[in-house]
């Protein structure tokens, strides 16, 4: 498995597996303990496995949460997807940055998102099957949603939205949230 790290968001790492191909399809190591230890992330730091399967143009995202935050490895286990991250950390040496990635069940590779950045998807295939490893139970109190079309963002999906949930559709732009996480980190305890 080999490890790169993304260079726009701190922390940001990919994992590409190394699949075994034969005429009955392939083998693929999709999670190695010591390959996440090399990159600085404890294996046994999960507490939850995940799967969402979208149709062609459904768009998740943008999701963070707050407190602690939530880092997880993200992989598109069959179909594929354009997968974005923005980092949100404050103290970052690339807060604010952006950065894109197709994943896909051809590939394999899983995206370890760090707390603390947003992050979404769009289907390109019908359908997409995505795996998320999360490191901390979910609390629905903690969930944070930014619109996927703010133009401070400027993410560019490669398709017309086919579908989205109405919190997604809803959501308040970039600068309401930081605005709100701001308020929020200096509220009295």
């Amino acid at each position: 498995m080999k490890l790169t790290r993304v260079p726009a968001i701190a922390g940001a790492c990919l994992f590409e597996p190394t699949p075994h191909v034969d005429e009955r399809g392939f083998f693929s190591r999709t999670l190695d303990r010591d390959v996440l230890r090399s990159a600085g992330i404890d294996p046994d730091g999960f507490v939850q496995d995940s799967l969402s399967r979208s149709a062609l143009g459904v768009l998740r995202g943008m999701h963070l949460r707050t407190g602690t935050g939530e880092a997880k490895l993200v992989r598109c286990s069959a179909g594929e997807v354009f997968d974005a991250v923005v980092d949100l950390r404050p103290g970052s040496p690339t807060y604010r940055n952006k950065e894109y990635f197709e994943l896909s069940g051809r590939t394999q590779i899983t995206l370890y998102v760090p707390a603390g950045c947003a992050h979404g998807f769009q289907a390109l295939t019908d359908p997409a099957d995505v795996s998320y490893r999360i490191d901390r139970a979910h609390d629905p109190a903690e969930d944070v949603t930014i619109s996927w079309a703010d133009p401070e963002l400027a993410i560019p999906w490669p398709l017309p939205v086919a579908m989205m949930s109405e919190r997604d559709r809803q959501a308040p732009s970039l600068a309401e949230v930081l605005d709100r996480l701001h308020d929020r980190a200096e509220a009295p305890s």
